[in-house]
């Protein structure tokens, strides 16, 4: 969420709410997409916002252009998947056209639409953003850290696996349904990540980033039981330790960190100087775990909430 939360009323300004947006529609809110992470230094989007925005209608995602004359001001993306949690929300102003009291706009509607029950990222945590949470009367209640650590020099131990593991690249066609099941029973708590489907995964694996080479599987008996997808962001020069993920019963045995160590070792092999992942606050385990391989946090994306 990145925007501002003056009121002032914009003459000519439309809200409109889409199940599906034409590819003309869906350039120029990338279009903005890309002036307003120039300008905070930060995505206003989440990868999986991206994802929807870009790949077609899907149940439960609706998209809202707020526009001033034929001009594309703002955008907000509302999902609905998640059968137990509040709607969940993002929403970006174009920076030219800040101050106006669009983002409080789009606010609002967000909240009408999702009958005030509400969840709203604010990606970087900027001022700006925390200040339209407390207007729109939401409370924070997640923080989602991003952490790096350089990648040069790599000054973690080798990798040493549980007896009996072995480790294998990928292969999409093959690995699907067994990886949708363990990535399912990994993140049974977790709301985003343990909802994938093959829709998700063939999204994912159809980006230009996408690489089986960097994608990690491990193996004890023949069943998958761990994995580690690394992902790289060429732009940047960033290595994303992007999901790590270890089967419960297989959990504590030191699969976790000799996954992470192997993507990383992948990762330093491409080059690139810098390693980043994302990891909630209140996972004091794996935030453990990560700073002990040398990770510090960058920056900090924050989730607002309403209270009922």
């Amino acid at each position: 969420m990145t925007s501002d939360a003056a009121p002032a009323l914009e003459p000519g300004r439309q809200i409109q709410t889409y199940d599906e947006l034409t590819p003309e529609q869906i350039q120029d809110v990338l279009d903005l997409l890309e002036a307003a992470d120039r300008s905070d230094g930060v995505h206003a989007v989440s990868e999986q916002g991206r994802l929807y925005l870009r790949h077609g209608g899907r149940e439960g995602v609706r998209h809202f252009l707020l526009t001033v004359g034929t001009h594309l001001y703002g955008y907000a993306q509302l999902e609905e998947t998640d059968p137990i949690e509040a709607p969940a929300a993002e929403l970006v102003v174009h920076p030219a056209h800040r101050g106006r009291g669009h983002g409080r706009a789009l606010g609002t509607t967000l909240l009408a639409a999702s009958g005030k029950r509400l969840r709203v990222w604010a990606h970087g945590g900027k001022s700006a953003a925390r200040h339209l949470a407390q207007v729109l009367g939401l409370t924070l209640f997640r923080e989602l850290r991003q952490l790096r650590r350089p990648l040069n020099p790599l000054d973690i131990p080798e990798p040493v696996f549980p007896e009996g593991v072995t480790v294998r690249t990928f292969v999409p066609g093959q690995d699907d349904a067994a990886w949708l099941a363990v990535n399912a029973a990994a993140f049974a708590h977790h709301p985003e990540q343990g909802s994938l489907t093959q829709r998700d995964l063939d999204d994912r694996t159809a980006e230009p980033w996408f690489d089986p080479k960097g994608f990690f599987l491990a193996e004890k008996d023949g069943r998958l039981i761990g994995f580690h997808w690394t992902k790289t962001h060429a732009e940047e020069q960033l290595g994303e330790v992007y999901v790590v993920g270890i089967l419960p019963d297989a959990q504590g045995g030191g699969l976790g960190k000799a996954l992470t160590a192997t993507g990383l070792r992948h990762l330093a092999a491409q080059g690139l100087p810098t390693a980043m992942l994302y990891v909630d606050a209140d996972n004091t385990a794996a935030v453990t775990v990560y700073e002990r391989l040398g990770f510090v946090t960058h920056e900090v994306d924050l989730m607002y909430r309403t209270e009922s």
